[in-house]
């Protein structure tokens, strides 16, 4: 007999039990997190924007101190252009609330001294101190150090002496080549001088002119002083032409005082006159020429005046070359300078040099006050 199948049995599900349902994910946490870095980001960012509110006002504080600045010193120097002024140093506002700033740095332009004008004026201060009644009312200024630099340039130089078409070049560290033309009474003649540059104390800078020499065409050229090399003499070609030529020679030996100063004998003089072969054999000789050089024409010409018209010179001119003295003259290309003796403490000269550009001094000073 067989075996009746067998059932499996399971368990009967309870219907009135719920399944398990899987529990929801916890939130709350990752809320939180983002809300903690969005505070955070405000926060960097206000921080930011103050940060950039504070650096702007405080360079605005610095520009508005500068050009305060600027004006005053215009004022209280008496400058005809206002000069720029950098306060350096951040942040500012400190430094003003307790009245001390690092450093400032100066520059002027066109400075007059003297019969110059320096063309830039360029100091810088440190540790200076400002006087008033609070960092709003500053009446003045302390400097306890200063350095800085001045340029006379040679553009200005040019334009002072009043003749455009003289030049100023470097020769080295103390020298100076003037080159150009220079007029005098209605000629322009052709201008050669030399310059040395040296400091004159602590305060000044002096010029010695040397080797002045005004060229009047291939004619004659004047240097102006009172030795035998100086005055106004024949140039060789110049010479050369009136050995040459019968009429001029003529006309130069019928004066007395040309004659002796040539060393020629009267009687000689008297057969030149009269005879050409004389004459030109007289004139022919080398040293001829070498004297007729020497000759000073200044004296020939107040003594003899109709000479100049056989040698070709201007009457007018050499009037103004009598007047132009090497004083004068000298005066005329002389650079130097000195600054003013600041009312306190101590402003010197360190180093002078000719550059490039033109003159350069080194000053140094301490114990200045800018005040009123």
């Amino acid at each position: 007999m067989r075996a009746p199948h067998s059932i499996p049995t399971h368990p009967r599900p309870h219907y009135d039990e719920q399944p398990e349902q899987p529990a929801p994910p916890n939130h709350r946490r990752s809320r939180r997190r983002p809300r903690r870095g969005r505070s955070a980001l405000k926060a960097v960012a206000s921080l930011a924007v103050l940060a950039a509110f504070l650096t702007l006002a405080d360079r605005w504080a610095v520009l508005y101190a500068e050009h305060k600045a600027a004006d005053t010193l215009k004022q209280r120097l008496r400058l005809t252009a206002a000069p720029e002024v950098e306060i350096d140093g951040f942040p500012f506002l400190p430094q003003l609330a307790v009245r001390r700033l690092d450093s400032v740095k100066v520059t002027v332009p066109d400075v007059a001294v003297d019969r110059v004008t320096l063309a830039a004026v360029s100091a810088t201060a440190h540790d200076v101190r400002l006087d008033g009644d609070g960092p709003t009312s500053v009446s003045g200024l302390s400097l306890p150090a200063l350095h800085g630099d001045v340029l006379l340039s040679f553009a200005d130089m040019n334009r002072e002496l009043g003749a455009s078409q003289v030049t100023f070049r470097d020769a080295g560290r103390d020298r100076i080549v003037v080159r150009g033309t220079l007029p005098v009474a209605g000629h322009d003649l052709r201008l050669r001088a030399d310059v040395r540059v040296a400091r004159d104390g602590d305060r000044g800078v002096t010029t010695r002119i040397g080797g002045m020499r005004l060229d009047i065409g291939d004619l004659a050229t004047y240097r102006p002083g009172h030795r035998a090399s100086e005055g106004l003499h024949l140039t060789r070609g110049s010479a050369a032409a009136v050995a040459r030529e019968t009429r001029r020679a003529r006309a130069v030996l019928a004066v007395p005082s040309v004659v002796r100063a040539l060393g020629v004998p009267d009687s000689t003089v008297r057969e030149a006159q009269r005879s050409d072969t004389v004459l030109s054999r007289l004139t022919g000789r080398p040293e001829f020429v070498r004297q007729a050089m020497r000759l000073n024409l200044l004296d020939l010409a107040l003594a003899h005046p109709e000479l100049l018209d056989r040698l070709g010179l201007d009457p007018a001119l050499l009037d103004a070359l009598s007047r132009l003295t090497r004083p004068v003259l000298a005066d005329r290309l002389s650079l130097g300078f000195h600054l003013p003796e600041p009312a306190g403490g101590d402003l010197r000269l360190r180093d002078v040099h000719v550059a490039k550009d033109g003159i350069r001094v080194r000053i140094e000073g301490s114990g200045l006050a800018v005040g009123p």
